[in-house]
Formats: structure tokens, sequence, C-alpha cells
């Protein structure tokens, strides 16, 4: 077999690897990224968080979601949404994607290797092609080779019927479900979820949890829920699927440890998701995963292997696109030592559900349970003229900040925009501002950034009448 030695081995070419690819390349490393060319871009691009954001961007399109405050029902731009409808914006969206992130990869002069690695060596890899192999030897090694849909064997898969999330970007004709079973509702069941919604499906959401999204601020998660039941959602919270059944002319059950039975068109099951580790041959350079076979690392994404880093959804929690990417440059930077700063209480969020939600910093939970002293301020979107006019009533943005110094400590919207809106926040935090700064900024009028200022006077009129009433707080 041929080998090729490089600087840096980037092992998946999702948002991780290609920022921790182009970061050495531009110290001028040489790099090569692994993947399959058919899945260049990782599966953010290809059946993640690029085909989940498209697809409801094309639900609210088509169903004219965003005018119904105005022109109710009657606003849809297609009445009889079919499959194919959706998933040609998706399809056009990801190929103009992967070329973008292709001509990111050559312009950074990243040889792009086509196949799948597993390691031989610690310094080497072994790259499968399906006709060929070769060996592609790394002074460093980076692992991101992201996660898969959770598929347990009781869970009895079929197109069509029962689905994982992977399934669902790659549905192709027919018409859309009347029903459909959400199982977990994490952040891919949400979104889905809502998404259904939007289109009219009849949605039961069924969580082993007694609340959902336990990170994010309670009074954003009630009125997430308040949201959906009023689009006809139907939650099941703390129960668990015992069995699932179907014939093919019938619908799929679902049957639950309580004894409740649970039908639909489909069922979609989002529970968790499977690192690709057991693809890797971790054995072959003694790299230990956990029981849900996920890589531990340090602060500066490094592995027990000193050579060896790993970041994005294969190391856990957030999982996001956003933060893989940060992991991903923070890993190469560290690697090449190349000084860099990283501020992981000020990394947003963002679940693109339906109304979205965002978020940076604190909750009220975790500051109760720290015993820090808080207020907070919130901003209604019916009191923004900015959302009247595009027709969003029902968002709004919460601030908490310190009691005694007003500094900023955390910032939770939902709402139209609110995974845009949260950067302000985040910027005001990074920058040590306090809340008295967004009461005294002059935002745009009319815009949705504009809740800053609203938020920031009703929380600092909530501090004032508090002092008044105790002279000494």
């Amino acid at each position: 077999m041929s080998s090729k030695h490089y600087d840096l081995a980037v092992i998946g070419s999702g948002p991780a690897g290609q920022k921790a690819a182009i970061a050495a390349a531009k110290l001028g490393k040489r790099v090569a990224i692994i993947d399959r060319r058919s899945m260049l871009g990782g599966v953010c691009l290809h059946t993640g968080t690029i085909p989940s954001k498209t697809l409801r961007e094309a639900a609210l399109y088509l169903t004219g979601f965003r005018q119904r405050a105005f022109y109710g029902k009657d606003s849809a731009i297609k009445h009889r949404i079919e499959i194919d409808d959706l998933m040609s914006r998706v399809d056009e969206v990801v190929k103009r994607e992967r070329a973008v992130v292709h001509d990111q990869l050559k312009r950074n002069d990243v040889e792009i290797v086509d196949g799948l690695a597993r390691f031989v060596e610690p310094h080497a890899l072994e790259v499968d092609t399906g006709e060929a192999r070769t060996i592609v030897e790394g002074e460093h090694v980076l692992i991101a080779c992201g996660t898969r849909p959770s598929r347990p064997d009781h869970v009895p898969f079929k197109e069509r019927r029962v689905l994982d999330s992977d399934d669902l970007v790659r549905a192709v004709g027919g018409e859309l479900p009347k029903s459909v079973i959400v199982v977990g509702a994490g952040v891919i069941g949400l979104e889905y979820a809502s998404i259904a919604a939007v289109l009219g499906i009849a949605v039961t959401i069924v969580e082993a949890r007694d609340s959902m999204l336990e990170y994010v601020d309670e009074e954003i998660t009630e009125a997430l829920s308040y949201h959906l039941r009023r689009s006809g959602v139907t939650f099941r919270l703390g129960e668990t699927v015992a069995s699932i059944s179907y014939d093919e002319s019938g619908p799929v059950i679902a049957c639950l440890e309580s004894g409740k039975t649970v039908s639909g068109d489909r069922l979609l099951y989002a529970v968790g998701r499977q690192p690709n580790t057991d693809r890797l041959n971790l054995d072959a350079v003694g790299l230990p995963v956990d029981d849900r076979g996920r890589i531990s690392v340090n602060e500066r994404f490094q592995t027990e292997i000193s050579h060896i880093y790993a970041a994005g959804d294969v190391i856990g929690f957030p999982a996001l696109a956003s933060t893989s990417m940060e992991q991903g440059r923070l890993a190469s930077c560290h690697m090449f030592g190349v000084p860099c700063t990283h501020a992981p209480e000020l990394l947003p969020y963002a679940i693109y559900s339906i109304p979205e939600i965002s978020m940076v910093g604190k909750t009220e939970r975790q500051l109760t349970e720290q015993k820090v002293p808080y207020e907070t301020g919130v901003a209604h979107f019916e009191e923004i003229a900015r959302a009247q006019i595009i027709g969003d009533r029902t968002g709004l943005l919460k601030l908490i900040f310190r009691a005694d110094t007003c500094a900023l400590l955390g910032v939770h919207i939902i709402g139209d925009g609110a995974s845009e809106l949260v950067h302000i926040g985040q910027s005001v935090m990074a920058a040590d501002h306090t809340v008295e700064w967004l009461r005294d900024c002059v935002f745009n009028y009319p815009t949705l950034a504009e809740a800053y200022r609203v938020a920031a006077i009703d929380g600092l009129n909530k501090l004032q009448r508090r002092r008044a009433l105790t002279p000494n707080s």
C-alpha cells in the first residue's frame, strides 16, 4: 500500500474537521482530511444541521406560517404540500453548501482523501476507498468522525414507517403523513416535531423524562411547550416506549410502559446518537471510549494520547455545529503551539424549533444553586414594533443580571430570529458591559434588537422597586 505523511491527519469533514484542517493549513502545515467524498461536509451538511434547518424554512414558507397572524391559513403558498416540495429545497441547499466546503478546503491546500479511516498504529491510518487502500501518516491526528442516530435492536426500523432522523431527510416522493409519533424530546425530536406541526401533521411526543431540555431556562421551555401544544402537539412526558409494531396497511402502534398506546402513520425515533468511534479500531492505539462511545478530552481537546485530539459530536455535549467549529480550531492551535483564548461560558446555543430558542450564559436555576443574587428583565415581542410587523406576537427576550453589580449573566430568547439576536447579548457579556449599557444603547427602530433595551428597562425597574422596599439590599 502507498503512504503519505502529513503534519495533521483529520478524520471526518464535518464542522470540527473542516475548521481544524483550515486552521492548520493557514499555519503552513501539510494537512489531509479523510472522509467519503459523497459525505464531504459530514453529517452536519448531509443529514443533520443543514437539511433540518432548510426543511424548517421550506415548511415555514410553503405553509405561509409567518403570515398567518395577518392573513390566516389562506396565506399558504401551496395547500397540498408533498414531500418532494420540501426536499427539493433541501437538495439544492446541500448541493450548494457542499461546493462551498470543497472550495474552502482546496483553496487552503487541504488534501481531501476519499474513504473511511481506521487506526493501524498511533501515527498511521488505513484508508479504505472501497476499491483500494492507502496509509495516511500524521504527526498529529484529530478525530472528528461525528455520530449517527442510535438504532437499538428493539426498535423495528422500516423505510417510510419507523424512521431515524437520517431516514427523514432522505425521504423522496409521496404525500405527507397525517400523524406522527416522535420518540424523544431532545433537540432533534423537538425540531422535527414542530416542523411537522406547522405542516398540519398531528404530532405526539413521547419522552421518558418528566421535563425537556433541562439545560434551557425553565421559562423558555414552558413557553415552547405552550406554543407547541397550541400547534396541536400532544406530550407524553415521563413515558417509556415498551414496544413498537405495525402492519403494511395499518398505523404504527407504540405501546407505553404505563399501558397507554399511541398510534400514527409514522414513528420518528430520536433518542440519542451513536459516536462513530466503533469504526476507528481504537484498540490499535489503546485509546478508550466511555460506555456511549465518546472520547474523553482535556480543555485543549487532547486525548490520553498526546498527539491525538478529538472534537465535535464525538466528545459529547453540546454537540452543536458552532461549538464543534470552535473546538476544531482550538485543537489545531494547541497542537501547533499557537496561543488562543476560549470562553466556554459564552458559547451560544440555538434550538431551531418553531418558535426557535437561543441562549447564552446562566439560567435562573443555575444562579439559584450557586446562590448568586440576580434580577430578570423581560421584553415580550407583542410590545416590540418590529415583531408586530413580521407577525410574531409570541416571542420573548429575557435578561438575567446580578442584583448588586448589574453585570449581565444570561440571555434567553424564544421567538423569530432568536438565534441571531442572542449574539448581541453574547457580545455584551464578552465586553463585561452591564444591563445599564443595554438600557442606554440606541437600537435601530423598528428592530427586534430593541427588545434588549425594553428588557433592560424592565429589569432595572424591578431592581429599583426592590431596593425601595428593602433599603439595605
